[in-house]
């Protein structure tokens, strides 16, 4: 599954771009502030990481600015298997934060997955020390749940609280136009 926004694209990773990944997640706090990002991100992490089977019903993808030459990698969005729904994930480098990347993404993202896959719903969270991913989930629709469940960090090899969120199809979330997804 690929997607196009103005500013960039989204693709699968391949096992070549394991030095491109591993220099893109070089800064803990990227591997902080996610669930399943180990720290130190070694490249055997990112071998090992863009060597799995692709999951169909929950795709990842590799942020690819195409508005540099060279283009360059700049984070990643997917979805896992969440709770209820599959749950967005995603992160940007923090050379590249503060630019409406992850918005523009996660956008791209959300409307690729629910015109081929079907999603209807999906959930998200934010651990509670990084309210800018919060501010991101907000921009794309999403709500807050109510709930702050305590969820493991591998990065920081403990729990921490994450304000949990919500977007339902009749949310009305902001989505890329569908001619930009594909």
């Amino acid at each position: 599954m690929f997607a196009v926004t103005k500013r960039l694209l989204l693709r699968p990773g391949w096992i070549e771009e394991a030095p491109a990944l591993t220099e893109a997640i070089a800064d803990e706090r990227i591997a902080r502030n996610t669930a399943r990002m180990p720290w130190p991100y070694r490249l055997e992490d990112a071998e090992e990481y863009l060597s799995r089977e692709p999951d169909p019903d929950h795709p990842s993808f590799q942020i690819i600015d195409r508005t540099v030459d060279p283009v360059r990698m700049i984070g990643g969005v997917g979805f896992m298997e969440g709770e209820d729904a599959p749950e967005l994930g995603y992160w940007i480098r923090p050379d590249s934060w503060g630019r409406g990347y992850a918005t523009e993404a996660a956008q791209a993202a959300i409307a690729a997955v629910r015109s081929s896959l079907g999603y209807r719903r999906i959930e998200a969270g934010h651990f509670v020390d990084n309210p800018a991913s919060g501010r991101v989930l907000e921009k794309l629709g999403f709500r807050r749940t109510g709930r702050i469940a305590p969820r493991f960090s591998r990065a920081r090899n403990r729990d921490v609280d994450c304000v949990m969120f919500a977007l339902d199809e009749e949310d009305g979330a902001q989505t890329v136009p569908p001619a930009l997804a594909a």
